[in-house]
């Protein structure tokens, strides 16, 4: 990343003050605004997330608010109610009063002398969703977003659910919130009321694991939030960004076709982060595009950027299947509107082990059946990678011999896919709560299968994800399977691979038994969004490389450490994946605050046992400063029976080495269909 050793404008750093709320809590913010902003006011770009800007984001923060201020903004970085030094406790997720909360920060900083009363939002991940949120409720300083890595579907299409089903990452993100909110406001921030901060959110930020189980269809519960209930509640201008080894790059389309006013869409090959960022690369100069944008809607300079193509995005080579990967081959592409004319929907039909090609018949075939074994899913790699471990989809061999194959012939011109694939099956399951896990596959002549795109559902939610509806056994449907949007080239010579699972564990949680599927080919068809031509490519602008301000200095007291580690117990016939995440541990020079934070997941089955399964993370927080230490550890077990989920969670907390907080959490949750 090239640093912005001489910005443009000197920045005045305001390390923390007080925003008060309509019920009196006060919100911790650090500001970073352009010197002289008091005698002339400038625009103001908030971000509103609870990853305690004190410690976990300053690193991020630190790259991006300067050099934004440095172009002519006021940045307000602000602890959500209960995180960080923020007061309050945080029970969960984009709460009704977390979105009053952010609607009295935007009033604050509209009516500060430094502000012109022109506010914008960027964020990612939960900055993105409140991003959106908030622009749903148009509050009047309210005038644009950028949502990187957001959804506008919290039920089908966020960490929790995908098409149905319950996500192995619903298990993860709530460990790692169940963690977070642990941690204690800093004493040099909020004197000697941290530790009652402290204890309040120790036993009073709950366990996020339970309730987000016992919403296992689309309710109301789910509906809150979830912009697409309504999209023409948002009428400012939205960027959506993402990446395509990201959890959310289906919102971005989505948003492009459904959104009325100024729009434009941005995915790269970047896993959950920040493009200037990005990994794999290429990474772009994504502040640049974030200063062009507000200065189009918060400034209104008349600078072209709404004249550019609506969507931008990187369209993949193919490239050796591997679990980490340092650079993604590919060009960026353009198109002027989403859906496009350029993309056209192809229907492949299948037939006994075959793709067919466009209106080629094969006659009537056996029925084909499939059980998978439970370890099918074992090399899928993470719902949402982060880019911290190897944890994208490994070669796809490993898992196809559990699965239901169809191949076409080898391709005799490239072919470019841009959108989302779907299966169209007709299928009948031999129990009444069953799935279904597809997998769209490249392989290359030498064999080597690489992931382009997969998609799940609970056969239950067929009909509905409102009212699910068990399956009859032996019943022929007719399903629809969609898989997440991609932007892939297939050359010349290679292969393309439908494959058909019963389950995906651990990327998703399997059914409460065995499953066999019986698939009728002659029925059945693969749909491919096929872009033909060059689009708006002409229109593209090139990005500028990666620029931020002068990174946060950290000195590494411990070294970081991350695998993903796959085990097979032959005489018990179990089968593990173990996942290390350990940050370490790191001082912050500018205030000597020392880090540390680590996390190990483990997911585990035994032979055909579908009631097996389990999921086991431990997750450790510590912070330190001198003498003074406080740290956290917490434990999540999520098991099950045929018939009901169990949770079992315990919470510990630490004093300068002395436990002052334990709690234990055991709860049964009915399964309803999952």
């Amino acid at each position: 990343m090239r640093v912005d050793a001489h910005p443009p404008q000197p920045v005045e750093t305001i390390e923390h003050t007080w925003i008060p709320v309509r019920d009196g809590t006060r919100l911790a913010a650090r500001i970073w605004r352009p010197e002289g902003a008091e005698d002339e006011p400038v625009p103001a770009i908030l971000e509103y997330i609870p990853y305690r800007k004190r410690d976990s984001s300053r690193k991020r923060d630190q790259v991006t608010h300067p050099y934004l201020a440095a172009r002519g903004y006021a940045c307000v970085r602000v602890d959500i109610r209960g995180s960080g030094d923020s007061e309050g406790v945080l029970t969960d997720e984009y709460l009704p009063g977390e979105l009053d909360d952010g609607e009295d920060v935007l009033a604050w900083i509209a009516e500060q002398p430094w502000c012109d009363g022109s506010v914008g939002m960027m964020g990612i991940s939960w900055g993105g969703f409140t991003g959106l949120q908030l622009a749903a409720r148009r509050p009047p300083a309210l005038k644009a977003v950028i949502a990187a890595s957001a959804t506008d579907d919290r039920y089908a299409d966020d960490v929790h659910y995908m098409g149905g089903c319950l996500l192995g990452d619903n298990l993860s993100w709530a460990s790692t919130m169940f963690a977070y909110n642990a941690l204690p406001p800093d004493p040099e921030i909020v004197g000697d009321r941290w530790r009652a901060m402290w204890h309040a959110r120790l036993e009073g930020s709950g366990l996020w694991l339970e309730t987000w189980l016992r919403h296992q269809q689309r309710d109301a519960y789910w509906r809150h939030g979830s912009v697409c209930e309504d999209y023409a509640a948002i009428t400012v201008p939205v960027m959506a960004v993402s990446g395509w080894a990201d959890g959310y790059s289906n919102a971005v389309l989505r948003l492009l076709e459904r959104l009325e006013g100024p729009r434009a869409g941005l995915i790269g090959p970047w896993s959950h982060v920040y493009p200037h960022l990005g990994s794999p690369k290429p990474a772009i100069g994504f502040l640049q595009e974030v200063v062009r944008w507000f200065d189009r809607w918060l400034k209104k300079v008349d600078n072209g950027i709404d004249d550019e193509p609506m969507l931008k995005a990187y369209l993949q080579d193919a490239a050796e299947p591997q679990p980490s990967a340092d650079h993604r081959p590919g060009r960026w592409i353009a198109e002027r509107a989403w859906p496009s004319p350029s993309v056209t929907r192809e229907r492949h039909p299948l037939t006994r082990g075959r793709i067919l090609s466009p209106g080629e018949t094969a006659g009537e075939v056996e029925p084909r059946q499939i059980r998978s074994p439970l370890s099918l899913g074992l090399f899928a790699g993470k719902w949402c990678s982060y880019a911290a471990a190897p944890d994208l989809p490994s070669d796809q061999r490993e898992e196809n011999g559990g699965a239901l194959i169809f191949d076409s012939e080898p391709l005799e011109a490239p072919l470019d896919l841009l959108g989302a694939p779907e299966a169209d099956l007709a299928i009948a399951a031999d129990k009444p709560v069953a799935m279904v896990a597809v997998r769209l596959i490249d392989v290359a002549p030498d064999g080597k299968a690489t992931r382009v795109s997969y998609g799940l559902l609970n056969l239950t939610h067929r009909y509905s994800h409102e009212q699910p509806m068990a399956v009859e056994p032996g019943e022929l449907m007719r399903v629809r399977v969609r898989f997440n949007d991609c932007a892939q080239r297939v050359p010349a010579g290679h292969r393309l691979r439908l494959a058909i699972s019963t389950s995906y564990w651990p990327l998703a949680w399997p059914p409460p038994a065995p499953v066999m599927l019986t698939i009728h080919p002659e029925e059945s068809a693969l749909d491919l969004p096929i872009r033909h031509g060059e689009g708006a490519d002409a229109d593209l602008r090139p990005f500028e490389p990666p620029e931020g301000s002068v990174a946060l200095a950290t000195t590494t007291l411990e070294p970081a450490e991350h695998n993903w580690l796959v085990t097979r117990d032959l005489a018990a016939d179990l089968a593990q994946l173990e996942v290390i995440e350990d940050q370490g541990a790191v001082r912050i020079d500018e205030h000597g605050l020392v880090v540390r934070r680590k996390a190990y997941e483990w997911y585990r089955s035994t032979a055909d046992d579908f009631t097996s399964v389990e999921g086991e993370i431990v997750s450790t927080r510590a912070l330190s400063r001198g003498e003074w230490s406080a740290e956290t550890v917490a434990r999540t077990h999520l098991t099950c029976s045929e018939h009901a989920f169990h949770v079992h969670a315990t919470l510990d907390a630490y004093e300068c080495g002395r436990r002052v907080f334990a709690k234990t959490w055991d709860r049964t949750i009915p399964r309803e269909g999952v």
